[in-house]
């Protein structure tokens, strides 16, 4: 049984999730999507089309569809945008916002309304709250991966790149880098090589205090904290060239760590 479930991560920010029992090799995984309150609400993911009905009824509990503004996503991929032009259908002033080069490879073909071409480090105002766009190419996988980094909550809308396997809590704040290594050992779908470290450490600048997945919990802590012990298990990983090392116990990130999060 699908269930569809909302929950506030951050100020003004819901995981809307959707939970799918024995969906990856007879373990469960959440497909979640984050709506971002301000005077232009936005979208961050549709989830798959066949969810699409049960979303939108999700979505509306919160906003009205008719205010729905924005949509982005990570990147083209059946749960990131399967329900994309459901969600235009249904929400009148929708409108997609993601990178030019998304654009250029499918969105412009795919969406029913032309969709904004975002640039690198653009913003999307909403009112009151900014998301800017954080490219991401190849991390953990497609050339046109994005990321959106909300700036009032310190908010990352990280997408695939904090994977987790099962059915976790909407927000921890408990170190998940074992379970994101866990889902990957099991998934195999980030790119080899530099790509996704030098993309977590990146983003591990930015200072996030919140690392909203698209799969899995939300970590609420020291978010650069576990973007770089993230980043430092896949290095290790493509040196040994086999599966993800675990990380350092915890009362090692504990030490290593101001706030005690990994």
């Amino acid at each position: 049984m699908e269930v569809t479930r909302i929950d506030e991560v951050a100020d003004g920010i819901y995981r809307i999730s959707t939970w799918l029992p024995a969906a990856v090799g007879g373990r469960g995984i959440s497909i979640n999507r984050f709506l971002v309150l301000g005077e232009e609400p936005l979208l961050f993911h549709t989830g798959r089309r066949a969810d699409a009905a049960a979303a939108l009824d999700a979505v509306a509990r919160v906003v009205r569809l008719d205010r729905l503004r924005w949509l982005s996503f990570g990147h083209v991929e059946a749960d990131e945008c399967g329900a994309m032009n459901e969600m235009l259908a249904a929400a009148p002033h929708l409108e997609v916002a993601v990178g030019a080069l998304s654009c250029a490879l499918s969105v412009d073909d795919m969406a029913d309304r032309p969709p904004r071409r975002l640039a690198p480090g653009e913003a999307i105002d909403l009112g009151g709250r900014r998301l800017v766009t954080v490219p991401t190419p190849h991390a953990p996988h497609n050339q046109e991966a994005q990321v959106l980094f909300e700036e009032t909550t310190a908010t990352l809308l990280c997408g695939d790149l904090f994977t987790q396997l099962g059915d976790g809590p909407a927000v921890t704040g408990t170190c998940l880098v074992e379970a994101v290594l866990d889902a990957e050992d099991v998934l195999d779908s980030a790119s080899p090589g530099e790509a996704v470290p030098r993309a977590l450490d990146r983003l591990a600048e930015l200072g996030p205090r919140t690392l909203a997945a698209m799969h899995g919990s939300s970590f609420e802590g020291d978010g650069g904290a576990a973007l770089r012990l993230l980043a430092g298990a896949w290095r290790a990983r493509s040196r040994d060239g086999g599966r993800l090392p675990r990380p350092p116990s915890r009362d090692r990130q504990e030490a290593d760590t101001p706030s005690g999060h990994g």
